[in-house]
C-alpha cells in the first residue's frame, strides 16, 4: 500500500554567521539541495511505526495515548519520538502513522541532518491532520523545542528555520531574536560550494557550551541581554577588566553580526571581492577569537581561497572542530577550485574530501 504523503525538508549550509544565533544576532543560511525525505501512511489506531532507511533500516514504534518515552540512546528514534511529544504537548491532534525516512543530507558534517529530519517529520504530521496555526516559522519553533527539551541539545533555532522556510534561489536572513527573516538572494553568476574536511567533529557538545557560558558572561559583564546588543565602543572600554578569553569570544560575535549585514547586499550584487573579504575575516575571527577551527580546517580554507582569489571567499562553516567549509565564488572559478582540492588536500585518513556544489533550495513541504 502506498504512502498518501511524502514530505521533504532540506539541510543548510550557513554562508556566514557563525555561533551569532545563540546570541540573538543574524545568520545568513540558505537550504541545500541534500533533504531528508518522510513517506507517511495513516493508521487506524494510536501507533506509530518508523523505519529509518538509511540507519540500516532499523525500526522504532511506540504509542501516541499518553507521554512519550525516551529511548535514552540520543539515537535517531529520539528525534522522531520527540517530534510527536512535543507536537502532544502543544495540543495538536495526533494520528497514527507509519514513517518511512530516508535522505541524503551527510550525517556529521554540519549540514543539519538533525533539523532537515525534525522539520520534515513535524510538516508531514501537520499537513497529513490539517494542523491549524502551525505555519513554517512555528514548525521550526517546535522543531528546536525537540532538541533542546526533548533530546537535550541546546541549539539555536537558525538551522531548524531554514529547513522549514528556505526560499529556492535565495540565502535568509534570520534575526534570531525576532525571528524576523529576508530572503536573499545569490547573483546568478555566484555558485555555492561545500567541502567536507573529513575531519570528524569532536568536542561539539562541551565546547558548544562552553562558547555559550562564555558568550553570556561576556554579556553579563556588559550588562546588555546578548552580545547581539553590544558593540565594539562598548568592548573596547572593558578591555583589560573583561577577561580575555570571554573578551575575545565578545568580539567573535560583535564583528560577526556586522560581517552578516554587510554580506547581504554584496550577495546580491556578486562583488566577489568583498565576498573574499568578508568569509576570510569570518574564518579568521572563528580561528583567533572563537578558537573552533582545526589546522585541516584552515588549510582546506587557505587552499580553495588562494585557488580562487577575488573571484569569491571561503571560510569554515558549522559548529567548529571539524566537518565543513563552504565557499561562495563565481560559477567560473569552480574548476579551479576543485582542481586544487583534489591536487593539494586529503582527509586525515588519506582520502580525497568529498565536494558538495550545492543550489539554494527551498524549504520544507509536500512532494506529492
Amino acid at each position: 500500500m502506498p504512502p498518501t504523503l511524502v514530505v521533504q525538508a532540506p539541510g543548510r549550509v550557513n554562508l556566514i554567521g557563525e555561533h551569532t544565533d545563540y546570541n540573538d544576532g543574524f545568520v545568513l543560511p540558505c537550504a541545500i539541495d541534500f533533504r531528508t525525505v518522510v513517506a507517511l501512511r495513516p493508521r487506524q489506531d494510536d501507533a506509530v511505526e518508523v523505519i529509518a532507511f538509511e540507519q540500516d533500516k532499523e525500526t522504532d514504534s511506540f504509542s501516541i495515548t499518553g507521554e512519550i518515552a525516551r529511548t535514552g540512546t540520543h539515537g535517531w528514534q529520539d528525534y522522531v519520538r520527540g517530534a510527536f511529544e512535543i507536537l502532544r504537548q502543544r495540543g495538536y491532534p495526533l494520528r497514527g502513522v507509519q514513517l518511512a525516512i530516508t535522505g541524503n543530507v551527510p550525517q556529521g558534517a554540519g549540514l543539519s541532518s538533525s533539523a532537515s529530519l525534525l522539520v520534515a517529520i513535524i510538516t508531514a504530521c501537520k499537513i497529513s491532520a490539517d494542523f491549524e496555526g502551525l505555519d513554517p516559522k512555528q514548525v521550526a519553533v517546535a522543531a528546536r523545542a525537540v532538541e533542546t527539551d526533548y533530546v537535550g541539545i541546546k541549539c539555536g533555532i537558525m538551522d531548524q528555520m531554514i529547513s522549514a522556510c528556505g526560499e529556492d534561489g535565495h540565502a535568509l536572513l534570520i534575526d534570531c531574536r525576532s525571528l524576523d527573516i529576508q530572503p536573499v538572494a545569490l547573483h546568478s553568476d555566484l555558485a555555492v560550494l561545500i567541502v567536507h574536511s573529513g575531519v570528524k567533529r569532536g568536542l561539539v557538545e562541551s565546547e558548544y557550551n562552553k562558547r555559550r557560558e562564555e558568550c553570556e558572561r561576556a554579556a553579563s559583564f556588559l550588562g546588555v541581554k546578548a552580545l547581539r546588543d553590544a558593540d565594539m565602543t562598548m568592548l573596547t572600554a572593558v578591555q583589560g577588566e573583561l577577561d580575555d578569553v570571554a573578551w575575545r569570544r565578545a568580539r567573535h560575535i560583535i564583528t560577526e553580526n556586522r560581517r552578516v549585514l554587510d554580506a547581504v547586499s554584496v550577495l546580491g550584487s556578486g562583488d566577489t571581492p568583498t565576498v573574499r573579504a568578508l568569509l576570510r575575516a569570518s574564518h579568521a575571527s572563528m580561528r583567533d577569537d572563537f578558537e573552533i577551527t582545526t589546522p585541516k580546517i584552515d588549510e582546506l580554507v587557505d587552499i580553495v581561497q588562494d585557488a580562487i582569489g577575488d573571484a569569491g571567499g571561503a571560510r569554515m562553516t558549522g559548529g567548529g572542530f571539524g566537518g565543513c567549509i563552504v565557499a561562495v565564488l563565481r560559477r567560473d572559478a569552480l574548476p579551479r577550485a576543485l582542481k586544487a582540492i583534489r591536487m593539494r588536500y586529503k582527509t586525515p585518513d588519506g582520502t580525497p574530501a568529498l565536494c558538495f556544489a550545492c543550489t539554494p533550495s527551498a524549504g520544507a513541504g509536500s512532494v506529492r
